[in-house]
């Protein structure tokens, strides 16, 4: 990275902090330029706000994998024109893709937990770290609440698995009546799936609605053991 990390003083943070506090700390602390991943998720559409308020010097980008629903490119066009934002987009390898389609067919991930990460080391992880070339550190919008995967998040993070460039997660510590309570108060653009009872919305193949009493994260690869339900993108 060229400097020496800077130290990494957890304990200041607590659930209590806010959220604008993680996200100066972290811009002072990364090594470089600060870049926010947006998947257009009710925690991304907060985090935008919060970083257009505070005038922060944040760049926005989002992973376009082929199979996004249309709501989520409703949102995306909603945040364009609330904010005048411009969004770096990021693509899979056409070449890649192509290859993996060929050989495997366009519903292999569902087969194998090897096929699927395949899939989303495609679509996904390669184009992230595209994104993330050149970067200091990058915002994201996990928070513990999320399922059993994210339990020992921090606030921040250096990702070894990104190049050691700093990981900001400013609302790890919400909770779902804290996030929904920020939108509705900011009036912010929400993806109309939330409303037929998805919970997090990733590739339409890959993302159903839940039942009542599942964990928030159980239509993500619900065929799949919920300990390794991860796309890559967060070790």
């Amino acid at each position: 990275m060229g400097l020496a990390k800077k130290e990494l003083k957890l304990e200041q943070f607590s659930p209590n902090t806010p959220a604008e506090t993680v996200l100066r700390s972290g811009l002072a602390l990364a090594n470089g330029p600060v870049t926010l991943a947006c998947s257009f998720s009710k925690e991304d559409v907060a985090l935008i706000d919060l970083v257009e308020r505070l005038n922060l010097p944040v760049t926005v980008f989002a992973l376009d994998t082929g199979r996004l629903p249309e709501e989520t490119y409703a949102v995306a066009e909603a945040l364009i024109q609330k904010y005048s934002l411009q969004i770096e987009w990021y693509a899979p390898d056409n070449l890649a893709l192509q290859e993996l389609l060929i050989a495997k067919g366009p519903l292999s991930f569902y087969e194998s937990l090897e096929n699927r990460k395949e899939c989303c080391r495609i679509r996904k992880v390669e184009p992230l770290q595209k994104a993330l070339a050149g970067k200091g550190g990058w915002i994201t919008g996990l928070r513990r609440e999320q399922g059993e995967t994210r339990q020992e998040l921090q606030p921040l993070e250096w990702d070894s698995s990104n190049g050691g460039l700093l990981k900001v997660s400013p609302l790890v510590f919400w909770n779902d009546t804290q996030l929904d309570d920020y939108i509705r108060e900011h009036r912010l653009p929400v993806n109309r799936l939330y409303k037929e009872g998805y919970t997090s919305i990733g590739c339409a193949p890959c993302t159903r609605a839940i039942a009542e009493g599942e964990p928030a994260r159980a239509g993500r690869w619900w065929w799949e053991d919920p300990t390794v339900k991860e796309c890559g993108l967060h070790k």
